[in-house]
């Protein structure tokens, strides 16, 4: 195994990588991200960024622990308190009754119609059945879609661990010959659900009190980091839902902590800082998923996993049209077209891969569900992520959006507009308050104008740059040479003049 350093400097190399080339090649970063994990496994390659490092946090339990509560808690903070009263009670319905309505359809489907054990295929629909946090959040992250609806799906991949956990062990229990209580399955759901939303805010409201005492960005930053991990760690120790216990101590300081204790300069440091941890953790998360995809697996169990797709799929659409459907008919609203995107965001990924690493050897099928696992979160992300990309971009056109010919062109408007404005200013046709507005107005314009511009013309505008550069120092290097060398033969030695 290389040593630490070979795999963070080799990580992070691929990270990068992969954000420039999915952006040139207009393919979305988780996507590339899933698809470099397979070329990489399937190669030597996949050994100098510590896949074995990688599967041993999958196998100690520490990948849940370490990579989902910062998207969690980051997704969360930029939830505002109203779009999520509009949507909590469909997002929990979806968390709660929807996990179960899709683990009874894609269990039984699997078991009537494709004729796989009972067993194996309710155990198979309970840890597939919950939409993974790192992928919805992610993808809802860049796909352009009302703010409401983002709410909707991101809620729901941040409550639905504690339904998919509970369900995901009683229905193991079961396969294990234990004797599983339904009444002891709901109490121990209300205790994961219930529990982690206290914990979060019991942590909420000390991290706001450590807050109000804090004064520089870099501890307030820093409270974040144990605001994140440490209701994690103590509702886990508990016994509780830690993802719970983020989500709703991510509401709480983004909601309240950031408006009352948090200093406005320190407010952009703070969300600067949640969007490089969550950039890590999502290359992270996505490429685990490509580098514990075997090819050859898939290819030998495609007809299973082809029928798996097809069960969970029709799984997810008797859940999300069902009960967006009965919410559509009250004051929630909830039109066609969210629900098409509901149903295509309903991703599986590294929650299902963590899930099915703690199955018992002993379990009848644990290959063929580790297979089907596997084939299904490949699937999901690489079929439904386009489809969703395409579909959201069709319904949710983004009308910010402009080509970079555009882009220029508009840009050079603006300009001549900011000079025609400080002739004005300077004329005294124009008040200082009016004058400092509209540049303000002008100058937000261009900064929006020049992200849009593409980063290939940034890359040759710095090549151009340094090889005039090279040019020019190479010009002034020969320049001296030339004026430093003596114009006559060189004087003879001592000694050496003739009478």
């Amino acid at each position: 195994m290389p040593a630490v350093e070979s795999i963070i400097a080799g990580f992070l190399l691929v990270a990068i990588l992969a954000s420039i080339i999915s952006r040139r090649i207009n393919v979305p970063y988780t996507q590339f991200l899933v698809i470099l994990g397979v070329i990489l496994a399937t190669f030597s390659v996949s050994s100098l960024i510590g896949i074995d490092f990688i599967n041993n946090l999958v196998g100690g339990g520490y990948f849940v622990a370490l990579v989902l509560p910062p998207l969690v808690f980051e997704a969360m903070i930029s939830l505002r308190s109203t779009e999520l009263r509009s949507v909590i009670r469909p997002a929990l319905a979806l968390a709660t009754i929807g996990v179960i309505v899709a683990t009874v359809v894609g269990g039984s489907l699997l078991y009537l119609l494709a004729g796989i054990p009972i067993g194996t295929a309710f155990l198979f629909a309970a840890l597939i059945a919950p939409t993974d946090t790192a992928t919805v959040i992610e993808i809802f992250r860049r796909v352009k879609v009302p703010s409401r609806l983002s709410t909707l799906m991101s809620t729901e991949a941040a409550l639905n661990d504690a339904t998919g956990i509970v369900v995901f062990s009683v229905i193991l229990a079961s396969v294990t010959a234990s004797q599983p209580s339904i009444f002891g399955a709901g109490a121990s759901f209300v205790y994961l659900l219930g529990g982690g939303a206290v914990v979060g805010l019991f942590v909420g409201f000390g991290a706001e009190l450590l807050s109000s005492l804090v004064d520089d960005p870099i501890s307030e930053t820093l409270l974040t980091v144990i605001t994140v991990y440490g209701s994690y760690a103590f509702a886990s120790y508990l016994g509780l839902s830690g993802l719970v216990a983020v989500a709703v101590a991510g509401l709480y300081f983004g909601n309240l902590t950031m408006r009352t204790t948090v200093k406005e300069s320190t407010r952009g440091l703070v969300r600067s800082f949640w969007q490089t941890i969550v950039f890590v953790a999502n290359t992270v998360a996505f490429l685990f998923i490509g580098l514990s995809t075997d090819v050859l697996q898939i290819i030998a169990g495609a007809v299973a996993i082809l029928v798996a797709f097809l069960a969970v799929s029709i799984g997810r659409a008797a859940t999300v049209y069902s009960i967006l459907s009965f919410f559509s008919r009250t004051a929630e609203r909830i039109p066609g077209s969210w629900r098409n995107v509901a149903m295509l965001g309903g991703m599986r990924g590294a929650l299902s891969i963590v899930l099915v690493a703690s199955i018992p050897q002993g379990v009848p099928a644990r290959d063929t569900i580790v297979t089907m696992v596997l084939g299904v979160a490949f699937l999901s992300i690489t079929l439904q992520g386009p489809l969703l990309f395409r579909y959201a971009g069709s319904r949710f056109p983004d009308k910010q959006a402009t080509s970079e010919k555009e882009a220029r062109a508009r840009t050079g408007a603006l300009m001549l507009e900011i000079t025609e404005l400080r002739e004005l200013r300077k004329r005294g046709q124009i008040s200082p308050e009016d004058f400092a507005a509209r540049m303000a107005g002008e100058e937000q314009e261009i900064a929006r104008l020049a992200r849009e511009v593409r980063a290939k013309s940034q890359t040759e505008v710095v090549l151009r740059s340094r090889w005039r550069g090279f040019l020019a120092l190479f010009k002034r290097r020969k320049k001296r040479s030339t004026r430093d060398r003596p114009l006559g033969p060189p004087p003879p030695p001592d000694g050496g003049a003739t009478g």
